[in-house]
């Protein structure tokens, strides 16, 4: 169930090169699922509609929630988050969204992937998640790290950085093959490239794959239909198979979704 509200700055830090950590006191902790989101209201009275961000984490009690992004130029909604302040408030909307389904992992071997801004949605569902967890996470270089440490304390991590300074050189597919790392499902979140890749992977594995998309989200209740993917089931009627990726997602099966 979806609220608005005002949530309480409990802390708000830059972790890596224009990338926030801020932990929120809220309801909506108590009621979020891995891979869900929120929605924030920047406060800046030219910006009229909230800015998706991923959840990365929730307090055990339930209480409070911890989200990271990456900050945007002056002028953009990130950016305007980005100026609040410890100790102030800020209005948001959530949980928002469907996430990873725990129950598809549960006693299974698990592959958790993530690149770029998709890493921090990993960090609650490896934190929930029943199962021998491999985690392969991309980053452009060792200066870039963030999250690492968290992962690393919830399943076996496995790091691909663009420069290689550190773990696999290349991208995390390259993490993936050259360390042999095997699954009976894959759940993952980030970039487009990756996606599809991590999707071709499951297919010729034939194991099952969650993918959570990322997409520029105006209304993230599903009123716009300004972030819509196509799905592999056309509607009868209309011949045409969409679904909205802030209410039908983030989070699709891989074979429901044609990337």
């Amino acid at each position: 169930m979806k609220k608005r509200e005002r949530a309480k700055i409990l802390s708000h830090v830059e972790i890596a090169a224009d990338i926030f950590e801020m932990w929120l006191e809220t309801e909506a902790a108590g009621r979020a699922k891995p891979g869900q989101f929120i929605g924030v209201f920047t406060g800046d009275k030219s910006m009229l509609l909230l800015r998706p961000i991923s959840i990365c984490e929730v307090k055990e009690d339930g209480t409070a929630l911890r989200i990271v992004y990456r900050r945007g130029e002056p002028g953009t909604g990130t950016y305007a988050v980005s100026q609040c302040l410890p100790q102030s408030s800020v209005e948001i909307l959530g949980p928002l969204g469907n996430g990873f389904p725990l129950e598809a992992g549960e006693g299974k071997r698990a592959l958790l992937v993530g690149g770029g801004i998709g890493i921090p949605p990993l960090v609650e569902l490896a934190k929930r998640l029943d199962a021998k967890k491999q985690i392969a996470v991309g980053y452009r270089g060792s200066g870039q790290f963030f999250l690492d440490r968290d992962l690393a304390a919830w399943g076996e991590l496995f790091l691909a950085t663009e420069d290689g300074s550190s773990g696999t050189k290349g991208n995390v597919m390259d993490a993936i093959f050259r360390n042999g790392l095997e699954a009976d499902v894959i759940y993952a979140c980030g970039p487009m490239p990756m996606l599809r890749a991590v999707k071709e992977l499951a297919a010729q594995r034939g194991i099952p794959a969650y993918l959570s998309l990322e997409e520029r989200m105006a209304c993230g209740v599903g009123a716009c239909l300004g972030c819509v993917v196509k799905t592999e089931m056309v509607h009868h009627h209309t011949n045409v198979g969409n679904a909205r990726i802030c209410t039908d997602g983030p989070v699709f099966e891989a074979g429901e979704v044609s990337i």
